[in-house]
């Protein structure tokens, strides 16, 4: 004899107190998120400074700031700065967990050594890089010479100094997508590869029919939050070049910084700061369509 599955109610006092008892919590986290944004809100629409309001000028601080070609060169930046930080990191991060995987000696130890630039505080790194390229008898403009290619100033020149930016982010950020990588092939039973093995798949097809399907969601999600990292990544620059040379590596979070702190322009640097954020929703929300979209966790 079966007798039906019983449901537990929670009665109406402990539910009241349980409200009660998250209620301080609750109250605190909407008071440390809304106060800075409704407070960038009102200096979004003013012309005030760090210490004084100003005026309302309405969305005067919008209209003025994103069709200038300073607005333009820093969204172009941050454009490529996000897509070779989101793809690049992607691609060698899947690149070595799926290496991780075979039995090469000495993986743990790998393992913990690729996990360095990820784990590394920022400041450290960027000395690092810093010494490594920053002046013309740093190590590898000195190797550029002895092999013929002359002067190579990787950060005084426009397009290196982008071309580098771009590989420090990358090595930054490959050690996190290989983590995620690494989560979603763990849960990708061995006998699933091994039954497209036996039906003649190649490598290329079990990474493709395989790997990339049954990975997707842990993908999007890592792409998510890699772009958020991107947009919002302001030592990483600033460290490294400071936006410049003229201005070739200035991303909007950097152009915002400069507008606020140092031109003092509360309103334009808080306007840059709020299509940022109105950009980034619109990114999250269609890669986050995708995760619905994957049928495979």
């Amino acid at each position: 004899m079966t007798t039906a599955p019983t449901t537990t109610r929670m009665r109406p006092s402990h539910k009241r107190t349980m409200l009660l008892l998250a209620a301080p919590s609750v109250v605190l986290l909407l008071l440390i998120c809304t106060y800075p944004l409704v407070y960038a809100a009102i200096q979004a629409v003013h012309n005030g400074s760090l210490i004084n309001t100003g005026q309302y000028v309405g969305l005067q601080n919008f209209t003025l700031t994103l069709p200038t070609p300073e607005f333009r060169n820093a969204a172009l930046f941050t454009v490529v700065f996000l897509l070779a930080g989101v793809f690049g990191s992607w691609a060698i991060g899947l690149g070595l967990a799926l290496l991780l995987r075979m039995p090469v000696p000495g993986a743990k130890v790998f393992r913990v050594l690729l996990l360095l630039p990820w784990v590394m505080p920022i400041v450290v790194s960027a000395t690092a890089w810093n010494w490594l390229v920053a002046t013309r008898d740093s190590p590898l403009p000195t190797i550029a010479r002895a092999l013929g290619f002359g002067d190579v100033l990787f950060l005084a020149d426009p397009t290196l100094a982008v071309i580098t930016v771009c590989v420090v982010k990358v090595w930054l950020s490959f050690p996190f997508m290989m983590l995620m990588s690494s989560s979603a092939l763990a849960s990708v039973e061995d006998s699933v590869y091994e039954a497209a093995r036996l039906d003649g798949a190649g490598p290329w097809q079990r990474f493709r029919f395989i790997t990339l399907p049954m990975t997707a969601k842990s993908t999007y999600i890592s792409w998510v939050l890699m772009a958020i990292f991107c947009v919002n990544d302001f030592p990483t620059i600033y460290l490294l070049t400071g936006g410049g040379p003229v201005d070739a590596t200035s991303s909007l979070i950097v152009l915002a910084y400069r507008k606020v702190f140092q031109d003092f322009q509360t309103g334009p640097g808080v306007a840059i700061a709020f299509t940022m954020t109105f950009v980034l929703v619109i990114v999250s929300a269609l890669l986050f369509s995708r995760i619905r979209k994957a049928d495979v966790a």
